[in-house]
């Protein structure tokens, strides 16, 4: 189907403080958006076989059309599991008119404890081949150094 995207860094916080910023609404609203977009969460439930409604709004849409509409990207995401302190596990469907959004990405967020904090790695699959890898890639690393910044300010 997609391809397969990752991207991981290294953050100087216990694996407990990092997971509790992976699954808190606040939290999430801080740090997940990439750089340029803020966003909303229209539902959250996070817990395994929850779910949660994420709308994403660009600053400035002019050079990044949205996939649901021209300044937003909406997804919907399920939880298939949620291991505490370690993993959390998306399926992740954007809500689109364009068929090249189409499919489940599933999104896994791992953590690892290291002597200098816990090493965050995201490995997205069955990527929608209308994200381009580029912008996907610029997307992952934004976020993670936008959790870095909230958990290290």
């Amino acid at each position: 189907m997609g391809r397969t995207d990752q991207a991981s860094l290294l953050v100087h916080v216990d694996m407990a403080t990092a997971f509790a910023a992976l699954t808190s609404p606040d939290a999430l609203l801080s740090w997940l958006p990439p750089r340029g977009m803020h966003g909303r969460f229209e539902r959250f439930d996070m817990r395994e076989g929850g779910s949660y409604r994420l709308v994403l709004t660009y600053d400035d849409a002019s050079d990044a059309p949205g996939k649901t509409s021209t300044d937003e990207d909406v997804s919907d995401v399920r939880i298939s599991q949620i291991v505490p302190g370690e993993r959390v596990v998306q399926h992740i469907d954007f809500e689109s008119d364009d068929p090249s959004f189409h499919g489940t990405m599933r999104m896994e967020w791992s953590l690892r404890g290291v002597d200098e904090g816990t090493v965050v790695e995201i490995v997205a699959r069955d990527v929608s081949h209308g994200v381009r890898a580029r912008d996907h890639a610029e997307g992952l690393t934004s976020s993670l150094a936008n959790l870095a910044a909230y958990l290290e300010p």
